[in-house]
């Protein structure tokens, strides 16, 4: 069993794009700049902000976070996106979610300028990624992809099942796996909740990715042996022993499974890592897109 390491992935691919970052401002040119939204005081949000905060800070970017009144009107909300858009010095800008009961996610999201969408959320940069086209993708499968490759893990022709099918990890990681591409070219099964024999289904799988947020999920006896396993769960299970009162869990009983698997995350260290760096490169790659605009105008 091999473990795929989300945490030294990311800090070499941070150190990749730092290099290129130091190259860029040696030139004379400015870092990139992240931004980020925030709304309310939701612990996990201001946590998730903070790290993204610190990991531009790591490889030289900018980054500023815009904290708002969780009493904020969707109008007033929507009119920040605005100016976010308009702000030609900020190359990318995420939405933190989730976004109070009062305030339409969706609307909120469609406003944001999808040359700008570092998230890969906009409806625009998810078609792309379905016709295969160059997009932003979606950083959390954007990070699978990273560590399949950089594990040289083949996929192609192989029986791949999503468990889970929400619209930042479960369906964009079936459509990512299946493209012409490497990795890719998978027979993907997109399974959820009214999923039939789920069991049998996965006994038959040579990769699975467990998106569904239900800790240990999947156990031993729905794995084959040798399979590739991807946790993407982050549960907070109350333990009373433990520092923080809680532990983290995936969706995978990693015990158990691990005996299993050729290949297999951790929870935590595994793909959350991968998460925050996928969101740095597609900053990057946004700068790089508002260059090339910007030389192919003069």
């Amino acid at each position: 069993m091999t473990l795929l390491d989300g945490k030294k992935t990311s800090a070499t691919l941070k150190e990749e794009i730092t290099q290129e970052v130091l190259q860029l401002t040696q030139n004379g040119n400015r870092k990139p700049h992240l931004a980020a939204l925030i709304v309310g005081d939701n612990p996990a949000s201001k946590t998730y902000v903070a790290s993204k905060d610190r990991a531009c800070g790591q490889v030289g970017f900018h980054s500023t976070i815009i904290a708002l009144e969780e009493s904020i009107s969707e109008q007033d909300l929507i009119r920040e996106i605005h100016r976010l858009n308009d702000q030609k010095d900020i190359d990318g800008f995420i939405v933190q979610l989730p976004l109070p009961p009062h305030i339409d996610e969706q609307k909120v999201l469609l406003e944001i300028d999808p040359d700008k969408d570092v998230d890969g959320f906009h409806p625009m940069n998810f078609g792309k990624m379905a016709l295969d086209l160059p997009s932003f993708l979606p950083a959390t499968p954007y990070g699978i992809l990273e560590l399949l490759k950089r594990y040289n893990i083949q996929t192609e022709g192989k029986n791949t099942v999503v468990i889970g099918r929400s619209h930042i990890v479960g369906r964009p990681m079936s459509i990512l796996m299946s493209r012409k591409s490497n990795p890719g070219n998978a027979t993907v099964t997109l399974t959820h909740r009214h999923t039939k024999n789920l069991k049998e289904i996965t006994q038959k799988a040579d990769l699975i990715i467990a998106a569904i947020g239900s800790p240990g999920f999947l156990t031993a006896d729905m794995v084959k042996e040798g399979a590739v396993i991807i946790d993407v769960g982050i549960n907070r299970v109350i333990d009373k022993s433990a520092k923080r009162g809680y532990v983290l869990k995936g969706d995978v009983d990693f015990e158990t499974v691990k005996e299993k698997a050729s290949f297999i995350t951790p929870v935590p260290g595994g793909v959350g890592p991968m998460t925050v760096t996928m969101l740095l490169k597609n900053t990057l790659l946004a700068y790089k897109n508002h260059r090339q605009k910007a030389a192919d105008s003069l």
